[in-house]
């Protein structure tokens, strides 16, 4: 029996609590950069789960990895060892030039690792006052109580204050303010190298080097948020280095998994030296069929995806700046990779549905941005296509 768009309605209201204000279409399969709503209907993916399915819908490579491994073995808890988490440690070791590995299930559970790990250093060293956090304005970090109290927007904050206190939000063009708040107390600065909810807002080379001048004239740790920036996204495995940022601790999630829930905290051997047994845990963390995914996903982009993601970024945002040139409406384009915010003058969540009616995906954030994300695997042709559509939702608005 097909589900249709009503059924799923119903039954939502009844029985799902309502946390997400949903639009009005139901997919039931994936291909490539496409999906597929219960009538057939094909929509062009520029959000990819907001920068999960890296390796675009039912890539084959994927499902019979994880099908093979469910078929073996998918859970046995982090009391026993597996090989797959070691295999996959090392080469996120090798990719970000931290030691250590921390898997969990999510970004923020990553996010949440990090800000954890950073306070237990300071302790383990005896200086107990270095528990306080330096964030920045537009920042985005997670919904969980210690990943959102490092988050600047105030209507995510307000409803479960009081928060996690001694966290204090930096404007990243304000060096000065920077300065001011990061002091002996400071535990650690957290960044998003490029903001995602907050805006698709790169962090500039000159904060950047203003972040890594408080840390070590204060001696605070740096956290890298590389949720969404990182795992491939923006052209190499990182953004951080393409700013000058060296973080003491990166968070990874979203795409590094291509669809299934992985997140990893990395963190360097000094700041392991001081983690102790029963420090943080987690039991879905690092499954088999986490680890077994995450590894499809490097495996691709060592052959050759990463250099693709370059490729299609060039032509996207050749692209972005023609659209910007047809519209008085868009007063910015920023990103990097394949992550482009594209900032209107009003509120762009009239675009969401606009785009939607004519077959494309897309997100509004921070109010006035439309967000793109889409899968590495997306050709000159779709981002052309994604585009047109985009255009013309643009031309319907105004």
């Amino acid at each position: 029996m097909t589900t249709t768009t009503t059924d799923v309605k119903a039954l939502e209201s009844r029985h799902i609590l309502q946390t997400y204000k949903r639009l009005p279409v139901v997919f039931e399969r994936g291909s490539g950069t496409r999906l597929f709503d219960e009538h057939g209907r094909a929509y062009l993916d520029f959000i990819s789960g907001i920068g999960v399915a890296s390796l675009g819908h039912g890539h084959p490579g994927l499902a019979h990895a994880l099908g093979e491994q469910a078929a073996t073995l998918s859970h046995t808890s982090n009391l026993y060892f597996h090989p797959l988490q070691g295999e996959l440690a090392a080469r996120l070791s090798a990719l970000t030039g931290l030691d250590r590995a921390f898997f969990c299930n999510s970004g923020t559970e990553a996010i949440e690792a990090c800000l954890k790990f950073a306070r237990r250093f300071w302790r383990t060293g005896g200086e107990t006052n270095r528990t306080k956090f330096v964030a920045f304005k537009h920042s985005f970090h997670g919904r969980t109580m210690g990943a959102l109290s490092v988050t600047w927007e105030p209507h995510y904050r307000e409803p479960f204050e009081p928060l996690i206190p001694g966290v204090s939000f930096a404007q990243a063009s304000d060096l000065g303010e920077l300065d001011r708040l990061v002091d002996s107390g400071t535990a650690a600065i957290i960044v998003e190298p490029i903001q995602g909810e907050g805006g698709v807002r790169p962090i500039s080379e000159e904060a950047a080097r203003a972040i890594a001048a408080a840390c070590a004239r204060s001696g605070a740790l740096l956290i890298a948020d590389e949720v969404q920036s990182g795992s491939g996204r923006t052209g190499s495995f990182l953004y951080s280095p393409a700013i000058g940022l060296k973080p003491d601790l990166i968070a990874l999630g979203k795409a590094l998994g291509g669809g299934m829930p992985v997140g990893a905290a990395m963190i360097s051997e000094r700041l392991a030296t001081a983690i102790s047994a029963g420090d943080h845990g987690t039991t879905y963390g690092g499954n088999l069929l986490a680890c077994r995914a995450a590894l499809v996903v490097l495996d691709e982009l060592d052959r050759g995806l990463q250099a693709s993601v370059r490729r299609a970024s060039a032509h996207l945002f050749a692209g972005l700046a023609a659209l910007r040139s047809r519209h008085s409406s868009i007063v910015d384009v920023r990103g990097a990779g394949l992550m482009a915010g594209i900032d209107f003058a009003s509120d762009a969540a009239p675009l969401v549905t606009a785009a939607l009616e004519r077959g494309l995906l897309v997100n509004r954030t921070s109010t006035t941005v439309i967000r793109l994300l889409p899968p590495y695997v997306i050709s000159d042709q779709d981002i052309d296509e994604g585009l047109a559509l985009l255009d013309d939702a643009i031309a319907s608005i105004r």
